[in-house]
Formats: C-alpha cells, sequence, structure tokens
C-alpha cells in the first residue's frame, strides 16, 4: 500500500539535483521568506523586549537574526563539506530558546546570553559528529518529552505580551486585539486548505494588527516612518561574557538540552524533507542528517557570536515542498539571498517589529500549541510501550511541578533554584536518567568484533548459533538468524578488487531482542550503497550490483521481517529485525 508521502514524492516536478528556470527559484524563495520572515523578526524582538533590552539592542538582533537565518538556508541547500543538507530546509529563529534565553538575559545581560548560546552550539556539533553513536541515549522519547515541556517554560515570556499596550490605551484594546488574531489563525488552520493554512498566521498577524492599529490605535506608526528603506543597523554588538560565573553553569545544562531538542527537530525535519524532495522512494540518508545538523550548529554558533537569538529548521518549508513539487537546491539559496537583503531593510524590519504586542502573543500561542502537539507526535511515531509511558509521565510532571515551584521550594535555593526552575531542564534531564537506566538494565546485548572479510564468517555464525542457544530458540529461528548474518554479512563486503581496503575496514556485531525476536545491528565503516534502496530496486536492472549481490538481497528480504539501513558518515548501521515463523 502507498502512503502519501509515496504519492507526493510522484509529483515532484524538480528534485534537489535538478535545475529549475531562475525565475521560478526565485519567486518560490520569495514566497517562503515571506512566510518565515514574521517568525524570524518577532522571536528575538520578544527576546529583547521582554528582558527590558534597547530599541538599538533590538534592531541588531533582529537584523542579525535575518542575515544568519539567510547564511544558514543557503548552506543547508548547496553543503561546504559536512555541513549542509543538502536539501530545501528553510532556517528561522527558534522560538524554543525563548525562555531560557530571556533568564540570561535578565540574569547576566546580552553578554551572558552570547557565551551560552556559543558553547551550547558546540553540543550540537558534537551531537552531528556522533549521531551513530548517541544513538541510544538521544531517542525520540528524549526529544519528544523536552518538546512538550518547551510551552510550560516559554508560557511566562509569551503571556507577558498579552498586556503589552501603550499607557491610556482602552481596557478593551489587548483582549479585542487578541481575539481577532487567535480567531483568525485558528479558523485558517482549521477550515483552511492548502496555501490558505500555510499563510493562515500571516493572515491572523495582518487582521489583529489591523484591528489594534484602526480601532485603539496600538500600532507604532511613527517608528516605521522614520525608518531609512536601506541601511546598517545601529551597531550594539553586545560582547561576550567570559567570567563563566555561577548564572553560566546553572543556565548551561537547559541551553544545551534545548540544543539538542533543536538538533532532533532538525533531524525530523531533515527526515520529512528528504521524503518529499524525490520522485521515488529513497532509504533516509543520515549523512544528509549529520550536515543538516552541522548546519544548524553552525547557525547558532554565528548566532551566539552576533548576540540574537538562535535558529533552526522551520517545517513550514516542507509543506510548500510538498504543495509546488520544487525541491531544486536553487531555491534554497534564493531564500538566502532574500534573507540577507531583507536584513539591510531597516522600514520593513521596523514594519514587523511595531506590531503590537497581542498580536505577537496570540500568534505564539498557536506557534508554542503546535510544538506541544508535535512533541506527542514524536512519542507517538516512536511507540510508547510502558517503560517510555512512565519515563514521559514521570519527566514531564517534574518539569512542569520544579516549574511551578511546587516541591519544596525552600530546599532549593541559589545555583539549583536556577537550574531546576526550568521546565525542559527537570524534565529533559530525567528522561535521559530513565532512558539510561532502562538501557543498562534491560536484556543485555551480546557483542561480537571482528576485521570486515570473508574469513570472519565461521566466527559469526558460531556467535549466532551459540546466542539461539542461549536464548533458547526453535531451530527454525537461530537457522533463520544464521542466515542473516551470513547474507548481511556478504552484502557488506566490497567486490574483489577491493578487498584490500575491506581488510581494513571493522565490524562490530550487536545481538539483542525478547522472546521470539531478535535485533541484530552490524556497524563497520561506512559504504557508498543503501541496502533498504537496493532492495526497493529488485527486479529492476537498476540494482546493480551482480548477480551474487542480488541473491544475498532477496535472501536477505525472506529471512528478515525488517532490515534499516542507517549511513552516517564513517559509519554503517543495518538493523535487522528476525522473528520466528510463528510470530510473523
Amino acid at each position: 500500500m502507498r502512503s502519501n508521502a509515496a504519492d507526493a514524492r510522484r509529483d515532484v516536478r524538480y528534485e534537489p539535483d535538478e535545475r529549475p528556470p531562475a525565475a521560478l527559484s526565485l519567486g518560490l524563495g520569495a514566497q517562503y521568506a515571506m512566510l518565515a520572515v514574521s517568525g524570524i523578526v518577532l522571536s528575538p524582538t520578544i527576546l529583547v523586549r521582554a528582558a527590558g533590552g534597547s530599541d538599538a539592542y533590538v534592531m541588531w538582533a533582529v537584523c542579525a537574526a535575518l542575515a544568519i537565518c539567510g547564511v544558514t538556508t543557503a548552506v543547508q541547500a548547496v553543503g561546504v563539506g559536512r555541513v549542509g543538507a543538502g536539501y530545501v530546509m528553510l532556517m528561522g529563529s527558534s522560538s524554543a530558546f525563548l525562555a531560557v534565553s530571556v533568564s540570561a538575559l535578565e540574569q547576566g545581560g546580552p553578554g551572558l546570553l552570547a557565551t551560552l548560546i556559543i558553547v551550547s552550539s558546540l553540543f550540537q556539533f558534537a551531537l552531528a559528529a556522533r549521531l551513530s553513536a548517541l544513538r541510544r541515549i538521544f531517542t525520540p522519547t528524549v526529544a519528544g518529552t523536552v518538546v512538550m515541556l518547551i510551552p510550560v517554560s516559554v508560557a511566562p515570556v509569551i503571556l507577558g505580551r498579552l498586556s503589552d499596550v501603550p499607557q491610556g490605551a482602552s481596557p478593551a484594546a489587548a483582549p479585542v486585539t487578541l481575539s481577532v488574531t487567535l480567531l483568525v489563525v485558528v479558523v485558517t488552520a482549521l477550515r483552511g486548505s492548502g496555501l490558505l493554512r500555510l499563510w493562515g498566521p500571516v493572515v491572523g498577524i495582518v487582521a489583529g494588527t489591523v484591528t489594534g492599529g484602526l480601532a485603539f490605535g496600538l500600532y507604532d506608526t511613527e517608528s516605521v516612518r522614520e525608518a531609512a528603506w536601506i541601511g546598517l543597523p545601529p551597531f550594539a554588538y553586545p560582547g561576550l561574557d567570559l567570567g563563566f560565573g555561577p548564572e553560566f553553569w546553572a543556565l548551561l545544562p537547559a541551553f544545551a538540552l534545548v540544543t539538542v531538542v533543536g538538533a532532533m527537530d532538525t533531524l525530523g525535519d531533515g527526515v520529512a524533507t528528504q521524503r518529499v524532495s524525490w520522485r521515488k522512494p529513497r532509504a533516509i540518508d543520515f549523512r544528509s542528517i549529520q550536515g543538516a545538523m552541522s548546519a544548524d550548529g553552525l547557525g547558532n554558533l554565528l548566532s551566539g557570536l552576533a548576540g540574537t537569538l538562535p535558529n533552526t529548521t522551520y517545517a513550514t518549508g516542507i509543506s510548500i515542498v510538498e504543495l509546488t513539487g520544487v525541491a531544486a537546491r536553487s531555491v534554497g539559496v534564493s531564500i538566502g539571498v532574500i534573507f540577507v537583503v531583507m536584513a539591510f531593510m531597516p522600514k520593513f524590519i521596523a514594519l514587523i517589529i511595531a506590531i503590537p504586542g497581542p498580536v505577537v502573543a496570540g500568534y505564539f500561542i498557536l506557534l508554542v500549541a503546535k510544538l506541544f502537539t508535535f512533541g506527542m507526535e514524536i512519542l507517538q511515531h516512536d511507540g510508547l510501550d510502558y517503560r517510555k509511558s512512565v519515563a514521559v509521565g514521570l519527566a514531564f510532571w517534574l518539569g512542569l511541578a520544579f516549574q511551578l515551584d511546587w516541591i519544596f521550594p525552600e530546599y532549593f535555593q541559589g545555583l539549583w533554584s536556577e537550574m531546576l526552575g526550568n521546565a525542559m531542564t527537570v524534565g529533559g534531564l530525567t528522561v535521559i536518567a530513565l532512558t539510561l537506566f532502562d538501557e543498562l538494565t534491560g536484556p543485555r546485548r551480546q557483542r561480537l568484533r571482528e576485521a570486515l572479510s570473508v574469513e570472519a564468517y565461521p566466527k559469526i555464525d558460531a556467535f549466532l548459533a551459540k546466542l539461539g542457544s542461549r536464548r533458547r530458540w526453535s531451530g527454525e529461528m537461530t537457522e533463520r538468524v544464521r542466515a542473516v548474518g551470513e547474507e548481511t554479512l556478504l552484502l557488506l563486503i566490497r567486490s574483489e578488487g577491493e578487498r584490500a581496503a575491506v581488510d581494513r575496514r571493522r565490524l562490530l556485531l550487536v545481538a539483542g531482542g525478547e522472546g521470539d525476536t531478535a535485533v541484530l545491528e552490524f556497524i563497520a565503516a561506512t559504504d557508498e550503497t543503501n541496502l533498504e534502496d537496493r532492495m526497493a530496486l529488485l527486479g529492476e536492472r537498476a540494482a546493480g550490483g551482480g548477480i551474487e549481490q542480488e541473491v544475498s538481497l532477496r535472501l536477505l528480504r525472506h529471512y528478515a521481517s525488517s532490515v534499516r539501513h542507517s549511513q552516517y558518515h564513517d559509519t554503517d548501521v543495518i538493523t535487522v529485525r528476525v522473528e520466528s515463523a510463528h510470530a510473523r
């Protein structure tokens, strides 16, 4: 049965490697930019305003955010070495960082914020580089839980904008303006379709701004009139705070966790982008996802150096690729150029910064509500068994309770108060600790290390036969597992002409599973071909690899219940699930 995602692939007009007309690339780039620009501008505006920053710092932060998002969007599209996904991935300001960034501004100023962002960006580079090794720790369960806790952490910042109206304004100004904004955004989200749904948040911002401006005089037209059409932002570079005092260490865990969440968000967006960018289904290329995470880390590093809010991938871009069928890299470059140009248009930026506070609050209420449901989707997609449910439930309620000072606040003062006063920090650390506990106390996996060569087969076969005896599998099940080991080994070994290179490669076989199910992980140095793609092409001349490899592919498909080939930089992970005949 074909999925909707597969249908979308058949309708792709331009794949990433293809070149559409320049006018089409520029037009779509402008559409992407207009959909995302409000989020890019409003997020750093909220950050600086909530912390009582100056107008000059607001303009500096906004211009820097636009320019950095432009650079990273272009890098995502074209790829620079191992940095960049090679796909159209829209980059924008990350609302997930709002709560912890406001705390940093209030406790140590822009210099402390900049230092924390720079240091936390290193976590993202590390995660991207070692994604294969850390896949059991930074799981979808961890990411989904922390994403669900983002609205809890950011709520005080967002709700503080509800009453952000000029002195002397009508008491009805804030509630009416907020209501109009939410009404339009929610109605278009629920009843709109296609492009109308995509443009719903923008339409809601315009409707709320017009209502607040015309009915209550909430829109600051003077600042817009005074702004120049083209120019540089006021120089308000905050510098770096390298004192590394108590505030830095108290806030660093929260920044690191939000950075990991951003990386998991980028992973999800990277998977979805790959699925909608090709006409024919392909296995997910985790090397591209590592590149996307590295580009995200580059954006965070540049944001820290510039003293503005970090960026992340925006899922809006996935929807536009799906609707238009254009996934060409030239579109990503066009978006990046347009963002950079916008950064030097003060009047355009002032037009967005002047949007009334209740309108901004209404826009972000829906945004963080979608973040909560996105976290739920991550958890559901990963599968919630009893153990995961316990970890997620406990982590969520502990995060909420510590955020609201419900659990013995008198015992947590000073450094502990700052560290445990953030829902994402408490919830994230709790779910990571419980995940590690479950991993370490679960059924022990057996490991075998050998050179990746034909000579390793007898040892692998004996290892799997002994595993079957220890697990008390039936003879049929043990033979099935041994056959999978043989065929997977043969597929990992390259042609005879590359034998010298193969002999230097190493293989780690990790065997686990429960009951009548076996899960085998073959971890080796990376190869250029993907077994999932080759298995999908069985029967087509394009499968390639010779008759021997095609036979191995067919046998592997026969014996295994599922085969997943995850390719990382320098590492292959082939996960094969085998079930006994009566369990299938």
